[in-house]
Parts: structure tokens; C-alpha cells; sequence
């Protein structure tokens, strides 16, 4: 019986930081294409995705093309020649959110839904696996019941999910916010990022309970102890998020989990890697050295009491770094600080924090760092030192950028290596290299060459079998190198490297030729219907051939994208299993049992205020869940409608709409 395949997925701004992915053990790359893509500011040119499927398949492993913004009708046909286009530059499958482009003419391309499409339940699992969808990457929010359940109905599709990085506060796809405040769309690849703002939080009668607390951030993502739970409930592709990520922090996130992932291999025979290979690297991976907020592993336990750890990362939304001393001592232009422990070491360009007396992270970089006695360094800020807020004697220093680590990411920081076998025999006119990988991969190098015996036989086998194992500059390591005849036959050394030679280049042929590409899933026929047969504002509905395929389905009732701006009113810009009742220890949940306090405690409504904004929370306690209510701002639908009357006549922007009375100005072309 075949075993199950594990895939550890990372993320990639461009080519160069996907190949180093790969270099540290990717089975597979996401990666935006030249446009479309959910990260509207990491798109790449065709011929860097081409270079990087070479290099990517020459070890088994897999690219993944970002085409998951919800499309104007105008830019449909963009989208399905991109399509094509990366298809013919070798990438493997397209992650996809709009569901009008599986209407189009798309190349014979796996599809996977992208976590945009918001996959909370096994019945839109379900439907998702049976419109043609091979692989699904499941809401974070899930705990492993949830996981399970949808694993139940979902036995052809890959269940992916995210294991590491930032995480949006928001059911992912089910967040507005940032369109309604700015006119950057989330779904569109542009988001904001209004979750990161400090927002004053007033109970129903307008007391303030938090004040200036970030309590729509969240701390970052970190599945590390959960790698085991999560494979039993049925994960089998480990997301690392991160398309932003520069390329020190996904080498070392990448290493990190390739390292427990292949640690749990070892420990479970019946499941393997997705790709081939072996990584070794000149540094210790350690995803607390690189940008995160704090770590959690978010609801994959269940929720928990805020004292047993919460979510939020409501203090700062920046990276405060890890501790590294004490401030002892003001000088004029310097400070002196007492490391925690006696082996660390300061740097010229650390970058370093502290909290000041109102609780808000303050930092500096330094520009010298002079060691003194025993724990003691002269720090030497790139600022002056009146300008350092609250930088006083006592005050816990930690460092956020460490210019040690980063020069040490910054050079080739990993090998990965295919082991294979080489057997060397004696053939009627000459001699044979038979050369064989992990996978069962084989090709074989001849020569013709006389057989004449050596002077020192065992002086020949020794050089032999050094010069077959000197595979440095390819692909691969020598496993297990043997000589198949018994006779003390001389090989010249320039003989067996060209065997050695001939035999690599058989062989990765031999891997290219045995390559095949991800198939396509086959829809399902008769259509099957969609689980619901209304959709609001909710389900993303951009364009009209979304629509169709909605109806195709047997929704009866299509409502259009936030972006079509029929929602002008307070609706929900946000939903979120995240609660700020609960995190602030207000949930009637909370109180249940409490002598004096339960039935006092009820889930009324809380404000957000920030500057003139105020967002009004609803709380939903029997999902668990809070709404984010709000209205669209004013100027964001007079700069929308401008920019449909000054589009040209010849390109008209056309989205899907439902009630096309509503007063936004239609360009003429368009209507």
C-alpha cells in the first residue's frame, strides 16, 4: 500500500527566495504570479516562475501559483490568459478563490481553493472537492474535531492548513474593513491591515473598559507541537503563511518545520514526504529569531481562559523581540546593560526595545556595541539619547534584530541532497554504473574498456569507490556505493568519473522523464448543488460568471461583493472567532457558575473607537463568534466613483451587481 505523502508548503515574495525554500526543504512553493495574486504587491514576471519550476521539480517538488482575488468581469480574460501562461512556465496548480474562473477556459491545471474561500464546514468541503478542487486549505480557526469532521466527508482532496506566521483576526475572505476605511480591498490583495490599529474599547453604557489596546491584533501562528495532531485529524499539506516574508525568515521557518517534519517521518513509516531529499544546515533554526508577535496555537485546542494564554497580541502589533538584558546605567550618548546571560553577543546595527511607562513598545537601533566586563556592553543608540522614551536603569531589553543571525541567513545556509546507489559491474566489453535514487529512480552509465587486472587491488577499489562517491556540484549523495565482480579488475580514474558523470546525467533524465504533472480533479455530473441557496454580500460574488456558477449550483438568490458597494449601510465588515469579551474576561460563558456574578455578565454589544471611526461588536455566543459592524466611508464611494467614470471607454470596469439602481455612478460603457 502506498504511503501517505506530507508536504511542507512555504511562501515565496519572488524566485529567488522560492528557490532557497526549496533549498531548505519545501515539498512546495506558493508564489504570486504576474498579477492577481492576494498579496497585490508580490507579483513576479513569467521568466522567474519558469526558473524557479525547473529548479523546484528537479527535486520532486511543487509550485503553486496565487490567482485568488475576487475579478471584475473586465478582468476575467487577463486572468484566464495568466492562467495559461504559468501552466506553460511549469507550475503545478493555481490556488483560487473566484469561482467564476472555473466558467473559463482554464489550461489542464490542478485547482486548489485558497483560504480565502473561507472552508469552515464539511458540507462546503465537500461541495469544494466535488466541483473539481484537488487540494483545500482550511479556515486557522478550526480545532481538530472540526478538522476531522471535514476530513469524514473530504476523502479526495488534500486538507491543507496554516501552521505558521501572521493570522488574520478575521475568518479569512469575511474581513471588509480595510475596503469600507481605505478602498483597499483584503479580497482583492490590498488589505490595510486595520486589525493592527489601537482601538479604545466602551461597554454598552459607554464606559471605557480598554483604552489605546490593539484588541483586533493577534499573535502569530505556531502549530510546532501540534504537527502529530493535526496529521491523525487528517492534514496532510503544513501551510507556512508569509508571501511578504523576506528571505532570512523563510529559510529559517522553512528549516524549522522540515526538521520536525522529518522527525515525525522517522517516527510514522506509513507516511512520506511529498518531494525528495535531505537538507543540512550551517545555522540552528529558530522561528522566535524572526519577526512574530508572540506565539500561539489558536483554536487547533480548543479556546482557552485568557490567564492559560490568550490570542491577542493587544499590547503592540510589532515584533518585540527576544529578551536579552537590563539596563544599568544613562550616559550621554550611550547606555550600559547587563546581558541576561554570559555568552551573548551585541552587534553593530542591532535593532533593540523596551517598553515605556505607558505600556507601548519603544526601540532603537544601535550603532556600536562595545563589550565590557562580564555581562556588561556599552550600547551606542543611533538616536540621542532624550529622544529614547522611558529608556531608564531597570528597563528589559530585548532585541528585535540581530545583524549576527541575519548575516548568517544572509549566505548559503543549507544543502539538500537525493541519496542514491551506485553499482559498479564488470560487463562483457568493459564496465556499467547503475545509479538509483531514494525513489527508485534508475539509469545506467557504459564504457567500453578492457579488463586488465591491477598491480594493488585493493589500492583500485578503494580509488574506485572514491571517485563514484564524489558527487559534489549535483543533486545527490552517495548512499551506498558497491562493485559488483570479484576480479581485481584496474578502472582508471578518469574512467570512473566519467561513469560517475554519464550515470548522474541517465539519472536525472531519468527524473525528468518519471515527473508528472498534478491532474486536474473532474468536476462532479451532474452539478452538485451548493449547500446554501442564498448568498449576501458574504460570498465574495465579483463577477458575473461567479454568478453563474452560483446558479449552475442552485443558489436562487446571488448577492454582489462588498466591493459592488450595494452594502451602504452597518453590516458586519468582519467575522471573527475571535471574541474581545472573552479576551477581556467579560464573557457570560466566563462568568457561568460564578456565585454573584452569573446573569449579570450578558453579551451586549461593545464599541471600537478609533480617531472618527467607531465599529459597533455584536456577539454571536452560540457559534462563538463576533461580528465587526460598520459602514463603508463616504469618501471611499466617491473615490470608487471616480475611478469608474475616468476609466476609458475602451477597457470599462464591469463587476457583478444585483441591483444596479444604486446611486454609485456607472461608467457608460459599463451599464
Amino acid at each position: 500500500m502506498p504511503r501517505a505523502e506530507l508536504e511542507l508548503l512555504a511562501p515565496a515574495r519572488d524566485a529567488a527566495i522560492g528557490i532557497e525554500a526549496v533549498n531548505h526543504g519545501a515539498d512546495a512553493v506558493y508564489i504570486g504570479g504576474p498579477a492577481f495574486g492576494a498579496r497585490d504587491k508580490a507579483g513576479n514576471p513569467l521568466s522567474e516562475i519558469e526558473a524557479l519550476c525547473r529548479h523546484a521539480h528537479r527535486f520532486g517538488a511543487r509550485i503553486f501559483i496565487t490567482l485568488n482575488t475576487i475579478l471584475r468581469d473586465d478582468e476575467l480574460e487577463a486572468a484566464r490568459r495568466m492562467a495559461w501562461d504559468v501552466w506553460r512556465a511549469g507550475a503545478d496548480a493555481l490556488i483560487v478563490q473566484d469561482m467564476g474562473l472555473l466558467q473559463l477556459d482554464l489550461p489542464p491545471i490542478q485547482l486548489h481553493a485558497s483560504t480565502q474561500t473561507d472552508i469552515r464546514t464539511p458540507e462546503k468541503a465537500r461541495f469544494l472537492q466535488d466541483v473539481g478542487f484537488s487540494q483545500m486549505v482550511l479556515a486557522r480557526e478550526l480545532d481538530l474535531k472540526q478538522i476531522k469532521a471535514i476530513r469524514a466527508q473530504v476523502q479526495e482532496a488534500t486538507l491543507e492548513f496554516f501552521v505558521h506566521g501572521a493570522l488574520c483576526v478575521a475568518y479569512s475572505g469575511q474581513c471588509f474593513i480595510s475596503h469600507a476605511h481605505t478602498g483597499r480591498s483584503a479580497n482583492r490583495g490590498s488589505c490595510s491591515q486595520e486589525c493592527r490599529l489601537p482601538y479604545t474599547v466602551k461597554d454598552s453604557q459607554g464606559r471605557i473598559v480598554a483604552h489605546d489596546k490593539h484588541v483586533l491584533s493577534l499573535k502569530d501562528n505556531n502549530q510546532s507541537a501540534n504537527l502529530h495532531a493535526l496529521v491523525d485529524a487528517g492534514i496532510r499539506s503544513f501551510k507556512i503563511e508569509g508571501r511578504y516574508k523576506d528571505m532570512g525568515t523563510v529559510k529559517n521557518v522553512t528549516a524549522h518545520y522540515r526538521q520536525l517534519l522529518d522527525r515525525l517521518l522517522e517516527e510514522r513509516p506509513e507516511l512520506t514526504a511529498s518531494s525528495d531529499g535531505r537538507c543540512r544546515y550551517t545555522f540552528t533554526p529558530d522561528p522566535d529569531r524572526g519577526y512574530n508577535r508572540g506565539a500561539t496555537d489558536y483554536f487547533v485546542g480548543g479556546r482557552r481562559p485568557p490567564e492559560l494564554g490568550d490570542i491577542g497580541a493587544f499590547d503592540t502589533p510589532k515584533h518585540a523581540g527576544i529578551a536579552v538584558g537590563h539596563v544599568v546605567k544613562l550616559g550621554p550618548d550611550h547606555f550600559d546593560m547587563d546581558a541576561d546571560h554570559r555568552d551573548t553577543v551585541m552587534n553593530n546595527g542591532d535593532a533593540l526595545t523596551w517598553w515605556d511607562l505607558q505600556g507601548e513598545l519603544q526601540g532603537v537601533p544601535i550603532n556600536v556595541a562595545q563589550k565590557l566586563g562580564g555581562r556588561g556592553w556599552r550600547l551606542f543608540p543611533n538616536a540621542p539619547m532624550a529622544t529614547l522614551k522611558d529608556l531608564r536603569k531597570a528597563a528589559a531589553i530585548s532585541r528585535n534584530r540581530d545583524m549576527a543571525w541575519d548575516r548568517l541567513l544572509e549566505k548559503k545556509s543549507a544543502e539538500r541532497l537525493i541519496a542514491v546507489d551506485l553499482h559498479l559491474s564488470a560487463t562483457q566489453d568493459g564496465f556499467a554504473l547503475d545509479i538509483t535514487d531514494e525513489r527508485g529512480h534508475h539509469a545506467q552509465a557504459a564504457a567500453v574498456h578492457a579488463h586488465e587486472r591491477a598491480k594493488d587491488a585493493e589500492k583500485a577499489r578503494q580509488t574506485v569507490l572514491e571517485k563514484l562517491s564524489a558527487l559534489g556540484g549535483t543533486l545527490f549523495e552517495a548512499r551506498h556505493v558497491g562493485i559488483g565482480y570479484t576480479e581485481p579488475w584496474f578502472v582508471p580514474a578518469s574512467l570512473a568519473n566519467t561513469l560517475r558523470r554519464q550515470a548522474v546525467a541517465a539519472l536525472e533524465a531519468a527524473r525528468a522523464a518519471a515527473f508528472a504533472p498534478l491532474l486536474r480533479s473532474a468536476p462532479v455530473e451532474p452539478p452538485v448543488a451548493y449547500p446554501e441557496d442564498t448568498l449576501s454580500y458574504l460570498a465574495n460574488v465579483y463577477n458575473s460568471q461567479a454568478a453563474a456558477f452560483y446558479a449552475r449550483h442552485g443558489v436562487q438568490v446571488i448577492g454582489a461583493a462588498y466591493e459592488s458597494h450595494e452594502e451602504l449601510g452597518a453590516v458586519p465588515l468582519m467575522i471573527t472567532k475571535h471574541c474581545v469579551r472573552w479576551s477581556l474576561s467579560l464573557c457570560p460563558k466566563q462568568a457561568k457558575g460564578v456565585v454573584g456574578v452569573q446573569g449579570t455578565v450578558r453579551a451586549e454589544p461593545m464599541t471600537l473607537v478609533h480617531g472618527e471611526d467607531t465599529l459597533t461588536l455584536r456577539f454571536d455566543c452560540k457559534p462563538c463568534e463576533m461580528h465587526v459592524v460598520g459602514a463603508i466611508r463616504k469618501n471611499v464611494l466617491r473615490d470608487t466613483a471616480r475611478e469608474v467614470r475616468q476609466a476609458p471607454p475602451e477597457a470599462p470596469l464591469v463587476f457583478y451587481r444585483t441591483r444596479p439602481d444604486l446611486p454609485l455612478p456607472v461608467h457608460p460603457r459599463a451599464g
